[in-house]
């Protein structure tokens, strides 16, 4: 069975399919030796059981099918809907038992493995918890608007845990968090929820820490935040933190900012609410320097230990220092982009009227009409292009946000929720500029810098907004050099000149698909019509412009993977397509090139026509989806046929994506290939058995599991013996930054990736080289 309560030193960042990415981090870290207070998760498996057992689902469902998440007041009416179907609901006794058992059996297990339950020896069957929420598709790096789904603390008392667990996966269908799923096209039932159940600390103070600057993407320093009591006011943004800014390699403090705080959250005589801060507390500094360098030495240790910058939130009780939650910073910018906010930095303001000024939270400049706003319950109010001022933002704001232009808010921080959702948005903001409500009136035209933290009376001048939309060209000096290649997928020609200018060295992954899709016709057809010219000209057309756009770095061409299903939505494709139950099993790839090499045949004329008309010699070809050694020694006779044969200049890559070639890769080899690239999404989904588009066993797809890290080495060891080059052009290395480190360990020759995580891949492929002593 599978299991439903999962410990802490049970979990890892493995596990994300089945603990959600703020469980397995937690589970990480515990593991890891990170300060973490003690915990358990209950599973991914029970929320799905629950939905199960309860025949709740195709309620849900049918609620959803009449959602309209562009609608504000469709989308809460779905929202509590869905919400009170899943409150209403009970929990299953086995499981209801399974939770409370391990509630009661917590702080005995905490006070083992750390000292923060000692304080609660009294209550030991009763301790006081944290209930959280980790979504399956939360905290990805390729999405961070998180606090989507409820936390909820100082909870004591099986009862309670019970009725928060529920509470739990009912936020799992809050407005902010279907919206979200919604915009991101994720499927509603893909997305599991997991539910940690942490040993509550009891903060003197707390905060965030980002380990680079979450505004300049400056590396050499990390930011730290700090408030008086829990850390849920610095998140809203409620308060407005002290902030310090660490070096990174000397851990010596660079600069501070100490803010006065009034209100504080925190629990006293058994309720948790808002309270005074002591008068002689207000403008002091929250955290000693000791502390200080302590929170910025676990960064660092979190830091090397994930390879990627992260964001983090950590809390002090009784001088100890302990990290509640982190995550991968996804708003990391690209070179020019970092080029371009120091552009917006030096920008002449000084003729404009200064209206307020507060924190550089994102960066950018953008003006339009102010629209102030006090609540979530008027976001109706935010037109595109407006820009949306208020006290601060929680994730209810988020459909308003998506509209604005920019973002100034009176409260927060540069780690609050408004300036995190700005960065991801890419839209300028200012927070803690205090008075802004009052000094800037709806309907105004201001211009929001939030490079430099400042708004501005009126729009900028003509001249002013001509600097802003000069090119900016960053420096290749500066760019990474790793002796692991990092190359980029692509399919079509339209981003190809702006996508050549990145720090890449080459086209790993050129798909054939949406170049053929974009002529419109079958090609049995253009054949049958003796209009094969049309085909060849268009490709050899297409082909050439990556290559032209690349020379002379290589363009890893693959031919042909359409499934008979997408193949028969071309004009005349239904004349020549079989219906088939599974077309991803059916008849695609190479097997269709022999069957009838045809098609096949118009691809290397156009490929002849690359190198032969236009003169690039930097296009290869690689063959998918081959069953066999057999047919793929066909497919090098057709090659041989057509006139094209292996060189320096024209490479043959055999696509790994079928369990038979890891287990024949070394008879593949000997018989003559130049390199290999593993598909990992369609390799995941064969060796595990499951299909990641279907609901019911999506979230078994996991490219960590043990058998995929066999496989993939066992390819990239062998292909290195045979001296043939390895690469991998799925999602994996861009979801899952420690599998990088195995893959550059293995030998692998290079990475393939899509170009919006192009510099962050080749930063985390940069640091594990240093770490293993790579040049």
């Amino acid at each position: 069975m599978q299991k439903h309560i999962a410990w802490f030193e049970e979990i890892g960042k493995g596990d994300v399919a089945i603990v959600g990415g703020k469980g397995a981090n937690l589970g990480e870290m515990f593991n890891a030796g990170i300060p973490v207070p003690y915990g358990f998760v209950i599973t991914a498996f029970a929320y799905f059981d629950f939905l199960k057992s309860a025949g709740i689902s195709k309620k849900i469902a049918g609620y959803l099918a009449l959602l309209d998440h562009k609608d504000p007041k469709n989308l809460q009416q779905t929202s509590d809907n869905i919400r009170k179907v899943i409150l209403k609901t009970q929990i299953p006794k086995e499981l209801a038992k399974e939770i409370m058992i391990a509630y009661s059996n917590l702080a005995k297990r905490s006070a083992k493995k750390s000292s923060l339950s000692k304080r609660l020896a009294s209550m030991m069957k009763n301790p006081l918890v944290a209930v959280r929420s980790s979504a399956t598709a939360e905290d990805l790096p390729t999405a961070s608007f998180a606090g989507q789904q409820e936390t909820y603390l100082n909870v004591m008392g099986e009862a309670n845990v019970l009725l928060k667990v529920r509470e739990a996966w009912a936020s799992l269908f809050t407005a902010r968090a279907i919206f979200y799923r919604a915009e991101q096209k994720f499927d509603h039932f893909k997305v599991g929820i997991a539910v940690p159940v942490q040993m509550m600390v009891d903060s003197e103070s707390s905060g965030v820490m980002f380990t680079i600057d979450p505004v300049t993407n400056e590396k050499k320093k990390l930011v730290i935040e700090a408030i008086y009591g829990l850390g849920e006011l610095i998140v809203q943004g409620a308060v407005t933190p002290d902030h310090f800014e660490v070096d990174k390699k000397s851990l010596k403090p660079l600069s501070k900012k100490v803010v006065s705080q009034t209100i504080m959250l925190v629990r006293k005589n058994g309720v948790t609410k808002e309270y005074s801060v002591d008068k002689k507390l207000v403008g002091k500094q929250k955290i000693t320097d000791k502390q200080l360098i302590e929170i910025a030495r676990l960064g660092v240790k979190l830091e090397k230990h994930y390879y990627h910058p992260q964001d983090v939130e950590w809390a002090i009780e009784k001088e100890t220092v302990y990290i509640v939650q982190t995550r991968p910073i996804t708003t990391m910018k690209s070179e020019s982009e970092n080029l371009k906010t120091q552009k917006e930095e030096i920008l002449d303001t000084s003729k404009q009227e200064l209206l307020v000024s507060g924190d550089p939270a994102s960066p950018g400049i953008a003006w339009g009409p102010a629209k102030v706003i006090f609540s979530a319950s008027e976001i109706e109010k935010i037109l595109p292009g407006d820009v949306m001022v208020t006290p601060q933002t929680n994730p209810d704001y988020v459909p308003a946000m998506k509209r604005a232009v920019a973002i100034v808010t009176e409260k927060g921080g540069r780690t609050s929720h408004a300036a995190i959702v700005s960065r991801e948005l890419g839209i300028p903001a200012v927070v803690g500029a205090s008075g802004a409500s009052v000094k800037i009136k709806s309907g105004n035209v201001i211009t929001v810098n939030g490079a430099k933290g400042e708004v501005y009376k009126g729009g900028l001048t003509q001249s002013q907004a001509n600097i802003l939309k000069a090119q900016v060209k960053p420096k290749s000096s500066i760019h990474l050099k790793t002796a692991t290649k990092v190359y980029v997928n692509m399919a079509q020609p339209d981003r190809v000149v702006e996508v050549s200018k990145m720090n890449v060295n080459g086209i790993g992954l050129l798909r054939a698909e949406f170049m053929i899709a974009d002529i419109g016709t079958h090609p049995r057809k253009l054949i049958k019509e003796h209009k094969e010219k049309v085909f060849i000209t268009k490709l050899a057309s297409d082909l050439s412009k990556f290559c032209e756009a690349f020379n002379p770095r290589p363009i890893v061409y693959r031919a042909t993977d359409f499934k008979t299903n997408e193949y028969r939505n071309l004009i005349g494709g239904k004349e020549f397509e079989p219906e088939e139950s599974n077309p991803m099993l059916g008849f695609r790839g190479a097997y269709r090139y022999i069957s009838d090499p045809r098609v096949f045949e118009l691809e290397l004329e156009a490929i002849k026509m690359v190198r032969n008309k236009y003169g690039y010699k930097n296009l290869w070809l690689m063959i998918p989806f081959v069953h066999t050694v057999e047919e793929m020694a066909q497919i090098k006779k057709i090659i041989a046929a057509s006139g094209l044969a292996r060189s320096a200049t024209f490479k043959l890559w055999l696509m790994v994506e079928i369990p038979s070639n890891v287990i024949l890769i070394d008879k593949f080899c000997e018989l003559g290939i130049d390199g290999v690239s593993i598909g990992s999404n369609d390799l995941t989904m064969l060796i595990l058995g499951a299909d990641r588009d279907n609901d019911e066993v999506a979230q078994v797809f996991d490219e960590r599991n043990p058998a995929i890290l066999w496989a993939l080495e066992r390819v990239i060891k062998t292909c290195s013996k045979y001296g043939v080059t390895s690469s991998i052009c799925g999602q994996a290395p861009s979801d899952f930054p420690e599998l990088v480190e195995k893959l550059v360990s293995w030998g692998i020759t290079s990475i393939s990736v899509n170009p919006d995580v192009v510099d962050v891949v080749r930063e985390n492929i940069y640091n594990v080289e240093q770490k293993q002593g790579k040049k």
